[in-house]
């Protein structure tokens, strides 16, 4: 299983929606290396959903439920799994020691990246802080 990190826009798509949704297709990606990471994703990887804009934050946790589709575009399903004690803002990631170097810190732009067993695992401590 693999670990991801997807963003979007609370105004576009909130993780409240997912919840109530209870489902969508993640789709509308452009950046060449959000699609590539797009396209490693499987049915089971788990997922932070992160809101940009205003907030910058990671804000809960979902699943994909299906593999990745690469068809005349690239989209997966995702199910909501919960939503995070408390928020992790990207100002708190850029000053951990041990999430830093995480693409989330170096590549703010990047909207779908894969997060390591241990940043997942940092990322819930902080959360709980």
């Amino acid at each position: 299983m693999a670990r991801w990190l997807f963003k979007e826009e609370p105004e576009n798509y909130s993780f409240d929606r997912l919840v109530k949704d209870g489902k969508t297709l993640w789709n509308g990606i452009a950046n060449p290396v959000a699609l590539k990471n797009l396209r490693q994703v499987k049915a089971g990887d788990e997922i932070f959903f992160y809101h940009t804009g205003k907030e910058k934050a990671i804000v809960g946790m979902m699943r994909a439920s299906a593999d990745a589709v690469d068809g005349d575009e690239v989209s997966v399903q995702v199910e909501p799994i919960r939503q995070l004690d408390q928020p992790v803002t990207l100002s708190v990631v850029k000053t951990d020691p041990d999430l830093k170097d995480w693409e989330l810190a170096r590549l703010p732009r990047l909207s779908i990246m894969p997060v390591t067993v241990k940043q997942w695992k940092r990322v819930l401590a902080l959360s709980k802080a």
